[in-house]
């Protein structure tokens, strides 16, 4: 029998490879700004044409390579940055795997054109997957041009899962946001389809924070800083006062590598405990800075999973940084630790020891009605016999007002109460705890979620506004200005038909910016942005979810983010319509995700309760 087991072609590998490395165009994004990071680049330009998928440009003023180590650069597992295995556990630099470049070009057709600092003429190397089809000397400027085109051209299947172009777009500005923000010193630049969308000059971080997210931010940015033996924590959070309904402006910065670390992340939303609504989330971009011996970075292929060494100790330390710059901003109340507990500020005591009480002299003998000769005028006689009238009026006024509070009484008393009682328990509904409704029915009872029931009601509604493009408008009196980060601008861009059919009308107002005009009719009584933001924000976690199209997963967000809430007191008139309401639906007995709406309890149910 021959041998089976034999090793895969290079080509095939890098394929393989690719698939954890590249998985879109903003992963290929992010291990070329990355490179180019490492190069000791001051001055990076990133330019994408159709979100990535014909092409990915990144021009950096960085060292350059030669030609050995540009042809080199391409190999699987070559880098310039480990040599030994305890080289892991010393790393600050971005990529150090060496796999992508390699990746990239078993899936693309890449160009590379780079020189030295110093060298008088710098190599062209194309490539095309993982096959070399050209290399020669050529004049280009000092640093390194990496071009990456027709990304997944020779793997169609990977191709025909990207998602639309605002879509991609979407993660690019990410991975853009990812490493602009924690370099400051550093100029970027972004281009897509021969338009800037970014134009970021060197800076401090607050200056890069206000290049990337708007002029606004300068009144919105808490600094937080605080050194330890462990850890080095520098950045900003944003006041209470503009959390917003969407999670996106939360970035972690490990040694200047952007993470993720829901840990991490609940410690700064603990810090801000009582300061936000519970739909709303703490905006923060922190930076920390420890020890890389202390960490491990290499436990995921995109580098943004990290495990500490000792991650309760850095949870302390953040949470405690946050309190205290919110509290010295008066953000929050702060207590003065330097001042003993039993300590207050009470004045010094007497030398004989007695505390005297304060006394209040009074002059018994001041009369404000009377003259110098202690005689009282005509005019101030007549006044007060004008006060002893209306004093007496009141008197016969409260007298009549007795009399016919009695008659209406006796009134009251004389209706039918019989027939009121019987009208009444034809439809009997109680409120529970301000959350759910009671109600008769034949067999027993039965309990409704006030809140899964009025979901249900307004999906159901919304839906039928979809299907019959039919969805009123309510126009504000005075239109607003929603301010968003670069990634949910291109999110309603993206929805932007689906959003005008359920109601909304918007319109783009400058960079990032949309004004609304008009909400969906039944939403009025909603302040137009949080309806909004809260929109996007419930889009955003039913993507992750439920596999559902634009429009259901919109209506459930909108359904969700204005159905009443469960702790909402309502009249009697209120429960009835939900219950009518609800039994009027295709899908009565489940909200849009789900979970049930109602439940019953029988007569039987009781009587089995109760007997002994």
């Amino acid at each position: 029998m021959p041998d089976i087991i034999h090793l895969l072609p290079d080509s095939v590998a890098n394929q393989i490879a690719a698939g954890e490395v590249v998985q879109r165009p903003a992963s290929a994004v992010k291990e070329l700004m990355e490179n180019a990071l490492d190069s000791g680049g001051t001055k990076i330009k990133l330019i994408v044409k159709d979100s990535g998928k014909t092409l990915i440009q990144v021009i950096d003023n960085g060292c350059g390579m030669s030609e050995t180590d540009a042809r080199m650069s391409f190999e699987r597992h070559a880098t310039s940055k480990i040599k030994k295995a305890d080289d892991l556990f010393a790393i600050r630099t971005m990529g150090f795997r060496g796999e992508a470049l390699a990746s990239i070009a078993a899936i693309a057709q890449v160009e590379l054109r780079t020189k030295r600092i110093g060298d008088e003429i710098g190599v062209k190397i194309d490539i095309e997957g993982s096959e070399i089809k050209l290399q020669e000397a050529v004049s280009c400027p000092e640093g390194t041009a990496i071009s990456v085109k027709n990304l997944f051209y020779n793997v169609p299947a990977r191709r025909n899962f990207l998602k639309t172009d605002s879509v991609e777009l979407r993660h690019i500005i990410d991975e853009f946001h990812r490493v602009c923000i924690p370099n400051p010193n550093v100029a970027f630049s972004l281009h897509h389809n021969n338009t800037e969308i970014f134009h970021l000059e060197p800076g401090s971080l607050k200056q890069r924070l206000m290049g990337v997210f708007g002029n606004s931010y300068n009144s919105r940015l808490v600094p937080v800083e605080e050194n330890t033996g462990i850890v080095k924590i520098k950045g900003f959070v944003i006041k209470p006062d503009f959390a917003k309904k969407t999670r996106g402006e939360q970035f972690f910065f490990l040694n200047k590598r952007f993470i993720k670390n829901g840990y991490l992340h609940h410690a700064v939303q603990s810090a801000f405990e009582q300061l936000l609504p519970s739909d709303s989330f703490a905006s923060y971009f922190l930076m920390l800075d420890v020890d890389p011996r202390s960490i491990d970075i290499n436990i995921h292929p995109t580098k943004t999973e990290v495990k500490f060494e000792d991650e309760k100790a850095i949870y302390a330390f953040l949470r405690s940084a946050v309190k205290k710059s919110l509290g010295q901003f008066n953000i929050s109340p702060s207590l003065d630790f330097d001042q003993e507990a039993h300590m207050y500020n009470m004045p010094l005591k007497p030398v004989d020891g007695i505390y005297k009480q304060p006394t209040i002299k009074v002059d018994e003998n001041f009369n404000p009605f009377k003259t110098e000769k202690g005689q009282t005028t005509e005019r101030e006689l007549s006044n007060k016999n004008n006060w002893d009238q209306l004093y007496s009026r009141h008197t016969d006024n409260q007298l009549a007002f007795e009399i016919k509070k009695e008659e209406d009484s006796q009134q009251t008393i004389n209706t039918d109460w019989d027939n009121e009682l019987h009208e009444s328990n034809k439809k009997s509904t109680y409120q529970l705890h301000n959350k759910y409704i009671l109600t008769h029915i034949k067999t027993g009872f039965m309990i409704i979620d006030q809140q899964g029931a009025h979901e249900r009601i307004l999906y159901e509604r919304i839906s039928d506004g979809f299907e019959k493009h039919k969805s009123a408008t309510q126009q504000e009196l005075f239109p607003k200005t929603i301010e968003l980060n670069s990634s949910d601008f291109e999110l309603v861009k993206e929805l932007y038909s689906e959003i005008q059919a359920m109601g909304f009308d918007i319109s783009e107002f400058g960079k990032n910016t949309y004004v609304i005009h008009g909400v969906p009719a039944d939403t009025a009584d909603f302040d137009s942005v949080t309806l909004l933001e809260g929109l996007l924000e419930n889009y955003k976690q039913n993507l992750q979810e439920f596999k559902s199209d634009k429009r259901e997963n919109l209506a459930r967000s909108l359904a969700r983010n204005t159905a009443i809430k469960s702790g909402k007191a309502l009249t009697q008139e209120e429960m009835h319509t939900i219950i009518d309401e609800l039994f009027a639906c295709k899908m009565p007995y489940s909200t849009p995700n789900g979970k049930p709406t109602i439940t019953t309890f029988s007569s039987d149910d009781l009587d089995k309760r109760f007997k002994k």
